[in-house]
């Protein structure tokens, strides 16, 4: 390829990033970084009602976030209005283009008559071939108009190779003169679009399968205009498990990146998933690096089927699709540890349960809590949830955790006690001394090691589960445990209580 590669990601700001516009984004941004091309960021902010300032932040910042870098922009396309008026004049002078006369009424009318006779509702180019005389004596009377461009009629038809979707083509019949211009001069998006894409010399139109239909319209355009046809490679629709597009209208929040930011994903493990919704290698390979990725990405990767994004409203434990959540608990369990302590931290100061001891005096403890507790962790959210224990002691008993492991055995409110003073006197408190102390305790008891173990369990972390309980009590270390298990006495007194 002797030309540079250059792509372009260019979403309307109605809102926050969604992940449909967030995979877009990354596809030209992958393409981009594998051809050593050029990757340019524009704004589509003339819709004037619904491009806030905030929205188009929030495109920006849910980029940044993932790590998707651009070489050029944000680009705002209203202030590239006047070239946009500008070509539609160029091809109204051209006679590529004619003024139409037509009301909303008079279109409306002649559509509900085509669908009575079962013929074409496509416009019928009623002021197509009007003289120079009629239209400047409508124009006299005040009469507004819009712009339409003038399918060429001879026959032909708009042929064209879709990278993903193989030939495509569109005869002249079945094409209407599209309007480009409104008639309060404000130019349509496939013509602001195809201007815009002509000025930045995008080389490859990446984007979504429901910009197909516009593509014919846009081939019009560039002839007509004389410009370069770029390729076009149009990706498969993200459904969800009823078939339905994903939206931000159907779905809210739960199709926003910012929302699996707040969730506790790792941007690219984000990323990592997103890809994979619509392209494959041939291997099936799930997990990339960055450098990997870019080596392996394609075009001809992208598959013909639309995607399934496992939406779950419903469900607490996997809110979203549980390929999103196994993707991102890898990259927990196996990033290297300074590059996952950062997130980690924000989190926790989120939670209200960052100390500043944790990046100086406390930071090799700190950093050997979190090595550990990842191998079991799917979210940064669970380093403040599940890991509340290890960070503060002010957390909760799980309910079923209470009942099972503590109040089914009343002896522990006397054994909690001796265990306490058993391991205050540790000369080291390290595995091997701990796990002897309480496996010992528990064969002078008569009881098996797992009631005790269990036991001292909930009482140390308020939860069932977790590390290795002699991994947990080390990292928690002597104080913290001592006094977590003389404390655990007052569980039974609660539960004597009825409290």
């Amino acid at each position: 390829m002797s030309e540079q590669v250059v792509v372009r990601f260019a979403p309307s700001p109605t809102g926050y990033l969604h992940i449909g516009g967030a995979r877009t984004a990354i596809y030209n941004w992958l393409f981009a970084r594998k051809m050593g091309g050029k990757f340019i960021l524009r704004i589509e902010d003339t819709d004037v009602e619904r491009s806030t300032e905030e929205a188009i932040q929030g495109i920006i910042d849910g980029l940044r976030w993932l790590g998707i870098n651009w070489d050029e922009g944000p680009y705002f396309q209203s202030q590239f209005i006047h070239e946009h008026v500008a070509a539609a004049q160029r091809l109204l002078e051209q006679g590529d283009a004619y003024k139409c006369f037509c009301t909303k009424e008079e279109l409306e009318k002649k559509r509900q008559e085509a669908l009575k006779r079962k013929t074409s509702v496509l416009y019928d180019g009623a002021c197509r071939n009007l003289t120079p005389e009629q239209v400047a004596q409508k124009e006299d009377a005040g009469l507004p108009y819009t712009i339409r461009l003038k399918v060429p009629r001879d026959g032909a038809s708009v042929r064209f190779t879709d990278v993903v979707y193989g030939t495509i083509e569109k005869k002249d019949q079945d094409l209407e003169d599209f309007v480009i211009v409104r008639s309060n001069g404000r130019p349509l998006y496939v013509l602001s679009n195809t201007v815009d894409d002509i000025r930045d010399g995008i080389t490859h139109v990446i984007r979504g399968q429901d910009g197909l239909a516009n593509t014919p319209k846009q081939i019009l355009i560039y002839k007509a205009l004389g410009a370069p046809i770029p390729t076009f490679a149009h990706m498969p629709l993200t459904l969800d498990p009823k078939r339905a597009k994903i939206s931000k209208r159907r779905h809210g929040e739960i199709v926003a990146v910012h929302f699996y930011k707040e969730k506790g994903f790792l941007p690219w493990a984000l990323v990592n998933f997103l890809v994979l919704l619509g392209w494959s290698t041939p291997d099936s390979k799930q997990i990339f690096s960055k450098e990997e990725l870019i080596e392996a990405f394609s075009l001809e990767g992208i598959n013909r089927a639309n995607s399934i994004f496992d939406v779950r409203k419903d469900d607490p434990k996997f809110f979203t699709d549980p390929k999103a959540i196994s993707i991102n608990a890898h990259y927990i369990r196996n990033m290297p540890l300074e590059e996952l302590e950062p997130y980690v931290r924000e989190h926790l100061q989120k939670g209200g349960l960052w100390k500043e001891e944790f990046a100086h005096t406390q930071r090799e403890w700190f950093l050997k809590t979190v090595d550990m507790l990842r191998a079991r962790y799917h979210l940064l959210t669970d380093f403040v949830t599940l890991g509340r224990p290890y960070f503060s002691d002010d957390f909760e008993m799980e309910p079923k955790a209470l009942k099972k492991n503590i109040l089914k055995h009343p002896k522990l409110k006397e054994w909690f006690p001796i265990l306490a003073d058993r391991l205050e006197q540790l000369d080291q408190f390290e595995l091997e001394g701990v796990e002897k102390a309480i496996r010992g305790l528990a064969e002078e008891l008569g009881v098996k090691a797992g009631v005790l173990i269990n036991g001292v369990r909930t009482a140390v972390t308020g939860q069932a589960v977790g590390p290795g309980l002699f991994e947990i009590l080390v990292c928690l270390g002597r104080e913290r445990v001592v006094r977590r298990l003389r404390d655990a006495v007052k569980l039974f007194e609660k539960s004597d209580s009825g409290v």
